[in-house]
Protein backbone atom coordinates (compact mmCIF):
# COMPACT_ATOMS: atom_id res chain seq x y z
CA UNK A 1 0.00 0.00 0.00
CA UNK A 2 1.55 3.07 -1.11
CA UNK A 3 1.87 6.33 0.99
CA UNK A 4 0.76 9.85 -0.36
CA UNK A 5 2.51 12.59 1.41
CA UNK A 6 0.27 15.65 0.67
CA UNK A 7 2.50 19.01 -0.09
CA UNK A 8 1.01 22.33 1.35
CA UNK A 9 2.23 25.00 -0.86
CA UNK A 10 1.81 28.93 1.21
CA UNK A 11 0.51 31.80 -0.08
CA UNK A 12 -0.54 34.84 1.27
CA UNK A 13 -3.79 35.25 2.41
CA UNK A 14 -6.15 37.98 -0.31
CA UNK A 15 -6.89 39.88 3.41
CA UNK A 16 -3.24 40.81 3.19
CA UNK A 17 -3.67 43.08 -0.56
CA UNK A 18 -6.75 44.60 0.80
CA UNK A 19 -5.47 45.97 3.79
CA UNK A 20 -2.50 47.26 2.19
CA UNK A 21 -4.44 48.78 -0.48
CA UNK A 22 -7.09 50.04 1.94
CA UNK A 23 -4.01 51.47 4.38
CA UNK A 24 -1.81 53.23 1.43
CA UNK A 25 -5.90 54.41 0.06
CA UNK A 26 -6.81 55.98 3.64
CA UNK A 27 -3.21 57.32 4.36
CA UNK A 28 -3.49 59.53 1.07
CA UNK A 29 -6.90 60.27 1.93
CA UNK A 30 -6.82 61.76 5.35
CA UNK A 31 -4.13 63.42 4.71
CA UNK A 32 -5.36 66.62 3.51
CA UNK A 33 -7.46 66.92 6.31
CA UNK A 34 -4.43 66.66 9.17
CA UNK A 35 -2.44 69.14 7.12
CA UNK A 36 -5.72 71.81 6.83
CA UNK A 37 -5.40 70.92 10.85
CA UNK A 38 -2.10 70.73 12.05
CA UNK A 39 -0.13 72.64 8.98
CA UNK A 40 1.56 75.78 10.58
CA UNK A 41 -0.02 78.81 9.39
CA UNK A 42 3.21 80.80 8.56
CA UNK A 43 4.66 78.20 6.68
CA UNK A 44 2.11 75.87 4.18
CA UNK A 45 3.60 72.93 3.25
CA UNK A 46 0.56 72.19 0.95
CA UNK A 47 0.86 72.74 -2.35
CA UNK A 48 -2.46 73.82 -3.35
CA UNK A 49 -1.35 76.54 -0.77
CA UNK A 50 1.08 78.08 -3.34
CA UNK A 51 0.68 79.87 -6.78
CA UNK A 52 2.99 77.56 -8.58
CA UNK A 53 4.10 78.12 -12.07
CA UNK A 54 1.58 76.26 -14.49
CA UNK A 55 4.89 74.20 -15.77
CA UNK A 56 5.57 73.08 -13.00
CA UNK A 57 2.62 70.84 -12.20
CA UNK A 58 3.21 69.79 -15.93
CA UNK A 59 6.64 68.74 -15.45
CA UNK A 60 6.05 66.46 -12.51
CA UNK A 61 3.21 64.60 -14.07
CA UNK A 62 5.59 64.24 -17.18
CA UNK A 63 8.31 62.98 -15.13
CA UNK A 64 6.62 60.90 -13.15
CA UNK A 65 4.89 58.92 -15.94
CA UNK A 66 8.58 58.67 -17.66
CA UNK A 67 9.93 57.20 -13.93
CA UNK A 68 6.89 54.77 -13.96
CA UNK A 69 7.89 53.72 -17.61
CA UNK A 70 11.52 53.56 -16.39
CA UNK A 71 10.34 51.31 -13.70
CA UNK A 72 8.80 48.76 -16.06
CA UNK A 73 11.67 48.19 -17.63
CA UNK A 74 14.09 47.46 -14.97
CA UNK A 75 11.55 45.33 -13.25
CA UNK A 76 10.76 43.45 -16.25
CA UNK A 77 14.10 42.19 -16.83
CA UNK A 78 14.32 41.50 -13.04
CA UNK A 79 10.75 39.25 -12.97
CA UNK A 80 12.07 37.69 -16.56
CA UNK A 81 15.57 37.51 -16.20
CA UNK A 82 15.50 34.93 -13.72
CA UNK A 83 12.74 33.02 -15.00
CA UNK A 84 15.57 32.79 -18.23
CA UNK A 85 18.15 31.69 -16.97
CA UNK A 86 16.10 28.70 -15.12
CA UNK A 87 14.88 28.18 -19.38
CA UNK A 88 17.71 28.05 -21.01
CA UNK A 89 19.14 25.51 -18.15
CA UNK A 90 21.61 27.91 -17.06
CA UNK A 91 23.59 26.30 -13.71
CA UNK A 92 23.75 27.86 -10.48
CA UNK A 93 27.86 28.52 -10.60
CA UNK A 94 27.27 30.50 -14.06
CA UNK A 95 24.63 32.63 -12.65
CA UNK A 96 27.43 33.92 -9.74
CA UNK A 97 29.04 34.59 -12.54
CA UNK A 98 26.58 36.65 -14.30
CA UNK A 99 25.93 38.39 -11.13
CA UNK A 100 29.59 38.83 -10.63
CA UNK A 101 29.93 40.91 -13.97
CA UNK A 102 27.29 43.00 -13.45
CA UNK A 103 27.79 44.35 -9.88
CA UNK A 104 31.67 44.80 -11.05
CA UNK A 105 30.46 46.54 -14.00
CA UNK A 106 28.47 48.49 -11.32
CA UNK A 107 31.42 49.39 -9.79
CA UNK A 108 34.10 50.14 -12.35
CA UNK A 109 31.83 51.85 -14.91
CA UNK A 110 28.88 52.61 -13.04
CA UNK A 111 30.93 54.53 -10.21
CA UNK A 112 31.54 56.74 -12.69
CA UNK A 113 28.12 57.67 -14.84
CA UNK A 114 27.01 60.18 -12.03
CA UNK A 115 30.13 62.26 -12.77
CA UNK A 116 29.38 61.88 -16.60
CA UNK A 117 25.61 62.95 -16.16
CA UNK A 118 26.90 66.35 -14.49
CA UNK A 119 29.17 66.76 -16.71
CA UNK A 120 27.11 66.38 -19.97
CA UNK A 121 23.08 66.95 -18.50
CA UNK A 122 20.93 64.43 -16.60
CA UNK A 123 18.13 64.08 -19.13
CA UNK A 124 21.04 62.48 -21.64
CA UNK A 125 21.77 60.35 -18.87
CA UNK A 126 18.12 58.93 -18.44
CA UNK A 127 18.20 58.80 -22.79
CA UNK A 128 20.87 56.61 -22.27
CA UNK A 129 19.15 54.63 -20.18
CA UNK A 130 16.30 53.50 -22.39
CA UNK A 131 19.04 53.37 -25.37
CA UNK A 132 20.82 50.25 -23.13
CA UNK A 133 17.50 48.66 -22.36
CA UNK A 134 16.33 49.17 -26.63
CA UNK A 135 19.56 47.14 -27.02
CA UNK A 136 19.05 44.58 -24.58
CA UNK A 137 15.84 43.85 -26.01
CA UNK A 138 16.81 43.72 -30.20
CA UNK A 139 19.91 41.77 -28.85
CA UNK A 140 17.62 39.26 -27.17
CA UNK A 141 14.84 39.07 -30.05
CA UNK A 142 18.13 38.60 -32.38
CA UNK A 143 20.26 36.14 -31.06
CA UNK A 144 18.95 32.59 -30.75
CA UNK A 145 20.57 31.36 -27.56
CA UNK A 146 21.56 34.92 -26.26
CA UNK A 147 24.72 35.71 -24.63
CA UNK A 148 23.50 36.60 -20.87
CA UNK A 149 26.85 37.97 -20.36
CA UNK A 150 26.28 41.18 -22.63
CA UNK A 151 22.50 41.71 -21.73
CA UNK A 152 23.86 41.68 -17.95
CA UNK A 153 26.24 44.36 -18.62
CA UNK A 154 23.77 46.57 -20.34
CA UNK A 155 21.48 46.42 -17.65
CA UNK A 156 23.58 46.44 -14.83
CA UNK A 157 24.76 49.91 -16.13
CA UNK A 158 21.10 50.51 -17.02
CA UNK A 159 20.60 50.03 -13.08
CA UNK A 160 23.54 51.73 -11.97
CA UNK A 161 21.98 55.59 -13.99
CA UNK A 162 18.44 54.60 -13.11
CA UNK A 163 19.88 54.56 -8.93
CA UNK A 164 20.61 58.64 -9.30
CA UNK A 165 20.13 60.10 -13.39
CA UNK A 166 15.98 60.59 -12.45
CA UNK A 167 16.03 61.86 -9.09
CA UNK A 168 19.13 64.24 -10.04
CA UNK A 169 16.79 65.21 -13.22
CA UNK A 170 14.11 66.22 -11.22
CA UNK A 171 15.71 68.27 -8.45
CA UNK A 172 17.24 70.82 -11.55
CA UNK A 173 14.52 70.48 -13.31
CA UNK A 174 12.18 72.14 -10.61
CA UNK A 175 14.73 74.55 -9.82
CA UNK A 176 14.30 75.85 -13.39
CA UNK A 177 10.47 76.01 -12.86
CA UNK A 178 10.20 77.35 -9.85
CA UNK A 179 12.31 79.94 -7.96
CA UNK A 180 10.88 80.04 -4.53
CA UNK A 181 13.28 77.85 -1.84
CA UNK A 182 10.11 76.64 -0.01
CA UNK A 183 7.88 75.93 -2.66
CA UNK A 184 10.53 74.47 -4.75
CA UNK A 185 10.91 72.23 -1.22
CA UNK A 186 7.51 71.20 -1.40
CA UNK A 187 7.13 70.03 -4.13
CA UNK A 188 10.65 67.81 -4.38
CA UNK A 189 9.37 66.39 -1.20
CA UNK A 190 6.14 65.34 -2.98
CA UNK A 191 8.21 64.06 -6.02
CA UNK A 192 10.53 61.95 -3.93
CA UNK A 193 7.84 60.15 -1.82
CA UNK A 194 5.51 59.54 -5.21
CA UNK A 195 8.77 58.32 -7.04
CA UNK A 196 9.01 55.77 -4.25
CA UNK A 197 5.23 54.77 -4.65
CA UNK A 198 4.95 54.59 -8.65
CA UNK A 199 8.42 52.53 -8.91
CA UNK A 200 6.94 50.16 -6.48
CA UNK A 201 3.33 50.33 -8.19
CA UNK A 202 5.10 49.77 -11.59
CA UNK A 203 7.47 46.80 -10.62
CA UNK A 204 4.25 44.92 -9.63
CA UNK A 205 2.92 46.16 -13.36
CA UNK A 206 6.11 44.19 -14.20
CA UNK A 207 5.58 41.34 -13.27
CA UNK A 208 2.05 41.47 -14.71
CA UNK A 209 3.15 42.35 -18.00
CA UNK A 210 5.75 39.38 -17.76
CA UNK A 211 3.58 36.97 -16.98
CA UNK A 212 0.71 37.80 -19.46
CA UNK A 213 3.65 37.78 -22.34
CA UNK A 214 4.80 34.39 -21.17
CA UNK A 215 1.36 32.74 -20.43
CA UNK A 216 1.47 29.51 -20.74
CA UNK A 217 3.30 28.53 -23.88
CA UNK A 218 7.01 28.57 -22.89
CA UNK A 219 7.98 27.82 -26.38
CA UNK A 220 5.96 30.68 -28.07
CA UNK A 221 6.03 33.01 -24.95
CA UNK A 222 9.71 32.73 -23.95
CA UNK A 223 10.92 35.95 -26.53
CA UNK A 224 7.52 37.66 -25.62
CA UNK A 225 8.76 39.91 -22.65
CA UNK A 226 11.51 40.95 -24.95
CA UNK A 227 9.07 42.50 -27.40
CA UNK A 228 7.43 44.91 -24.80
CA UNK A 229 10.80 45.85 -23.56
CA UNK A 230 11.80 47.19 -27.05
CA UNK A 231 8.82 48.91 -27.68
CA UNK A 232 8.33 50.60 -24.21
CA UNK A 233 12.23 51.45 -24.65
CA UNK A 234 11.37 52.76 -27.75
CA UNK A 235 8.38 54.69 -26.24
CA UNK A 236 10.64 56.38 -23.80
CA UNK A 237 13.08 57.52 -25.96
CA UNK A 238 10.42 59.05 -28.01
CA UNK A 239 8.65 61.11 -25.34
CA UNK A 240 12.10 62.13 -24.47
CA UNK A 241 13.59 63.30 -27.56
CA UNK A 242 10.12 65.02 -28.41
CA UNK A 243 10.53 67.40 -25.05
CA UNK A 244 14.41 67.23 -25.01
CA UNK A 245 16.52 70.43 -24.15
CA UNK A 246 19.78 70.80 -24.58
CA UNK A 247 20.48 73.96 -22.71
CA UNK A 248 21.21 72.92 -19.90
CA UNK A 249 23.99 74.81 -17.80
CA UNK A 250 26.41 72.74 -16.51
CA UNK A 251 30.32 73.14 -15.27
CA UNK A 252 33.42 72.39 -17.08
CA UNK A 253 35.62 69.64 -15.94
CA UNK A 254 38.03 71.46 -14.13
CA UNK A 255 35.39 73.53 -11.89
CA UNK A 256 33.68 70.35 -11.65
CA UNK A 257 36.72 68.51 -9.87
CA UNK A 258 37.08 71.56 -7.76
CA UNK A 259 33.66 72.18 -6.43
CA UNK A 260 33.20 68.27 -5.86
CA UNK A 261 36.66 68.19 -3.78
CA UNK A 262 35.70 71.30 -1.83
CA UNK A 263 31.68 70.26 -1.48
CA UNK A 264 31.82 66.39 -1.18
CA UNK A 265 35.20 65.21 -0.27
CA UNK A 266 35.43 67.88 2.12
CA UNK A 267 32.30 67.89 4.05
CA UNK A 268 31.90 65.32 6.79
CA UNK A 269 27.95 65.35 6.63
CA UNK A 270 28.46 64.16 2.65
CA UNK A 271 30.46 61.75 3.66
CA UNK A 272 27.94 60.53 6.65
CA UNK A 273 25.34 60.93 4.14
CA UNK A 274 27.11 58.43 1.41
CA UNK A 275 27.60 55.99 3.93
CA UNK A 276 24.32 55.53 4.76
CA UNK A 277 23.09 55.36 1.15
CA UNK A 278 25.70 52.75 0.71
CA UNK A 279 24.46 50.70 3.61
CA UNK A 280 20.91 50.07 2.49
CA UNK A 281 21.90 49.55 -1.40
CA UNK A 282 23.64 46.79 0.18
CA UNK A 283 21.31 45.67 2.38
CA UNK A 284 18.55 45.57 -0.37
CA UNK A 285 21.16 43.92 -3.31
CA UNK A 286 21.74 40.87 0.03
CA UNK A 287 17.67 40.60 0.21
CA UNK A 288 16.87 40.11 -3.00
CA UNK A 289 19.56 37.64 -3.87
CA UNK A 290 18.35 35.45 -0.94
CA UNK A 291 14.94 36.33 0.01
CA UNK A 292 13.69 33.42 -2.25
CA UNK A 293 15.89 30.66 -0.98
CA UNK A 294 15.50 32.11 2.85
CA UNK A 295 11.57 31.00 2.49
CA UNK A 296 12.29 27.78 0.75
CA UNK A 297 14.71 26.39 2.96
CA UNK A 298 14.43 23.28 4.43
CA UNK A 299 12.31 22.04 1.29
CA UNK A 300 9.62 24.39 1.93
CA UNK A 301 6.81 25.62 -1.37
CA UNK A 302 6.15 28.99 -1.23
CA UNK A 303 4.59 30.92 -4.54
CA UNK A 304 6.91 33.48 -4.59
CA UNK A 305 5.06 35.27 -7.60
CA UNK A 306 2.58 36.26 -4.98
CA UNK A 307 5.24 37.30 -1.76
CA UNK A 308 6.68 39.55 -4.59
CA UNK A 309 3.87 41.93 -5.20
CA UNK A 310 3.13 41.73 -1.32
CA UNK A 311 6.80 42.68 -0.49
CA UNK A 312 6.38 45.87 -3.00
CA UNK A 313 2.43 47.13 -1.73
CA UNK A 314 4.59 46.94 1.64
CA UNK A 315 6.92 49.26 -0.02
CA UNK A 316 4.26 51.49 -1.06
CA UNK A 317 2.59 51.50 2.06
CA UNK A 318 5.39 52.98 3.54
CA UNK A 319 6.32 55.42 1.35
CA UNK A 320 2.74 57.06 1.87
CA UNK A 321 3.87 57.08 5.56
CA UNK A 322 6.33 60.22 4.45
CA UNK A 323 4.22 63.00 3.79
CA UNK A 324 2.82 62.39 7.47
CA UNK A 325 6.13 62.66 9.06
CA UNK A 326 7.56 65.21 6.64
CA UNK A 327 5.03 67.71 8.16
CA UNK A 328 5.25 66.58 11.58
CA UNK A 329 7.65 68.14 14.47
CA UNK A 330 10.37 65.52 13.75
CA UNK A 331 13.71 65.80 12.13
CA UNK A 332 14.84 63.58 8.90
CA UNK A 333 17.82 62.22 10.94
CA UNK A 334 15.44 60.96 13.93
CA UNK A 335 12.82 59.56 11.40
CA UNK A 336 15.80 58.00 9.37
CA UNK A 337 17.56 56.51 12.61
CA UNK A 338 14.52 55.02 13.65
CA UNK A 339 13.41 52.89 10.59
CA UNK A 340 17.17 51.99 10.08
CA UNK A 341 17.22 50.63 13.36
CA UNK A 342 13.87 48.55 13.00
CA UNK A 343 15.41 46.89 9.61
CA UNK A 344 18.35 46.03 11.05
CA UNK A 345 16.49 44.24 13.40
CA UNK A 346 14.35 42.36 11.21
CA UNK A 347 17.33 40.96 9.68
CA UNK A 348 19.04 40.23 12.67
CA UNK A 349 16.06 38.17 13.62
CA UNK A 350 16.03 36.41 10.51
CA UNK A 351 19.40 36.11 9.92
CA UNK A 352 19.72 33.84 13.70
CA UNK A 353 15.93 32.36 14.27
CA UNK A 354 13.99 30.07 12.04
CA UNK A 355 11.11 31.16 11.43
CA UNK A 356 7.94 29.71 9.67
CA UNK A 357 7.22 31.14 6.13
CA UNK A 358 4.29 33.00 7.33
CA UNK A 359 6.14 35.19 10.10
CA UNK A 360 9.15 35.12 7.62
CA UNK A 361 7.16 36.74 5.30
CA UNK A 362 5.38 39.30 7.97
CA UNK A 363 9.66 40.30 8.52
CA UNK A 364 9.43 41.24 4.70
CA UNK A 365 6.91 43.13 4.37
CA UNK A 366 8.11 45.72 7.45
CA UNK A 367 11.20 45.93 5.73
CA UNK A 368 10.28 46.87 2.67
CA UNK A 369 7.56 49.23 4.71
CA UNK A 370 10.71 50.80 6.34
CA UNK A 371 12.86 51.00 2.82
CA UNK A 372 9.62 52.92 1.28
CA UNK A 373 9.91 55.27 3.84
CA UNK A 374 13.64 55.51 3.81
CA UNK A 375 14.10 56.17 -0.03
CA UNK A 376 12.14 59.66 0.20
CA UNK A 377 13.85 60.97 3.38
CA UNK A 378 17.26 60.40 1.93
CA UNK A 379 16.66 61.98 -0.96
CA UNK A 380 15.40 64.45 1.50
CA UNK A 381 18.55 65.08 2.96
CA UNK A 382 20.60 65.28 -0.13
CA UNK A 383 18.49 67.82 -1.01
CA UNK A 384 19.46 69.93 2.13
CA UNK A 385 23.19 68.63 2.21
CA UNK A 386 24.20 68.32 -1.86
CA UNK A 387 24.68 71.25 -3.98
CA UNK A 388 22.47 70.12 -7.20
CA UNK A 389 25.29 70.05 -9.67
CA UNK A 390 27.16 67.55 -8.07
CA UNK A 391 24.20 65.32 -7.34
CA UNK A 392 24.85 62.39 -9.74
CA UNK A 393 28.22 62.07 -9.07
CA UNK A 394 27.68 62.14 -5.02
CA UNK A 395 25.13 59.02 -5.34
CA UNK A 396 27.14 56.58 -8.05
CA UNK A 397 30.11 57.19 -5.88
CA UNK A 398 28.27 56.36 -2.64
CA UNK A 399 26.76 53.06 -3.76
CA UNK A 400 30.67 52.10 -5.15
CA UNK A 401 31.54 51.03 -2.08
CA UNK A 402 28.54 48.62 -2.19
CA UNK A 403 29.00 47.21 -4.92
CA UNK A 404 32.64 46.17 -3.68
CA UNK A 405 30.61 44.64 -0.52
CA UNK A 406 28.58 42.74 -2.69
CA UNK A 407 31.29 41.54 -5.19
CA UNK A 408 33.36 40.60 -2.20
CA UNK A 409 30.26 38.12 -0.30
CA UNK A 410 29.54 36.59 -3.81
CA UNK A 411 32.84 35.56 -4.50
CA UNK A 412 32.86 34.00 -1.19
CA UNK A 413 29.45 32.27 -0.94
CA UNK A 414 29.26 31.60 -4.60
CA UNK A 415 32.93 30.60 -5.44
CA UNK A 416 34.70 29.84 -2.02
CA UNK A 417 31.92 28.47 0.31
CA UNK A 418 33.40 30.29 3.00
CA UNK A 419 30.28 32.05 4.48
CA UNK A 420 26.83 31.09 4.77
CA UNK A 421 23.47 32.98 3.64
CA UNK A 422 22.54 33.34 7.02
CA UNK A 423 25.80 35.00 7.30
CA UNK A 424 25.50 37.86 4.79
CA UNK A 425 22.20 38.93 6.19
CA UNK A 426 24.23 39.33 9.50
CA UNK A 427 26.45 41.65 7.38
CA UNK A 428 23.35 43.75 5.97
CA UNK A 429 21.76 43.86 9.22
CA UNK A 430 25.12 45.60 10.77
CA UNK A 431 25.48 47.85 8.24
CA UNK A 432 21.73 49.01 8.93
CA UNK A 433 22.83 49.56 12.17
CA UNK A 434 25.81 51.27 10.85
CA UNK A 435 23.52 53.52 8.63
CA UNK A 436 21.48 54.86 12.06
CA UNK A 437 24.80 55.55 13.77
CA UNK A 438 25.95 57.71 10.78
CA UNK A 439 22.21 59.59 10.68
CA UNK A 440 22.55 60.23 14.27
CA UNK A 441 26.08 61.87 14.53
CA UNK A 442 24.60 63.99 11.54
CA UNK A 443 22.21 65.29 13.28
CA UNK A 444 24.60 66.68 15.40
CA UNK A 445 26.87 67.59 12.53
CA UNK A 446 23.58 69.61 11.10
CA UNK A 447 22.99 71.19 15.03
CA UNK A 448 27.15 72.38 14.85
CA UNK A 449 26.97 74.11 11.24
CA UNK A 450 23.17 75.49 11.25
CA UNK A 451 22.39 73.55 8.38
CA UNK A 452 19.25 74.83 6.25
CA UNK A 453 16.79 72.76 4.67
CA UNK A 454 16.74 74.05 0.78
CA UNK A 455 19.26 73.15 -2.11
CA UNK A 456 22.23 75.22 -2.15
CA UNK A 457 24.46 75.85 -6.10
CA UNK A 458 27.70 76.14 -6.57
CA UNK A 459 27.05 78.21 -9.60
CA UNK A 460 27.55 81.82 -8.32
CA UNK A 461 26.04 84.66 -10.89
Amino acid sequence: MGIVIETFIWEPSSSVFIFIFFSSFLLLSLFPFYLSKHAPTTKSSSLSDHPFSSSSPRFQLYFLLLYSLASVLDGLWLVYGEFELVYYGISKEDTVTFMLIGFGAALFVGSLLGLVSDLIGRKKTCLVFFILHLIVGIWKMVAPSPSFWVANLCLSLATSIFSFSFETWAVVEHDKVDSKPGHRQDILNETFWLMTFFESASLIGSQVIGNWMVGGNLEKGIGSPSIAATLLAILGIACMSRHYDGTTKIMTFKDYRMSFSVYILGDRRIWLLACAQACLHFSIAVFWILWAPTLVADGREAFLGLIYPCLLGARMLGSTVFPWLINASLRTEDCLTCAFVVQALLLSIIAYDYEEIGVLVTQFSLYHACIGLILPLLARLRTMYVPNELRGGMISLSLASANAAILFILMQRGYYRTIENSTMIAFAAVGLFMAAGCMYVLKREAFKGDMKEEPISTFKD
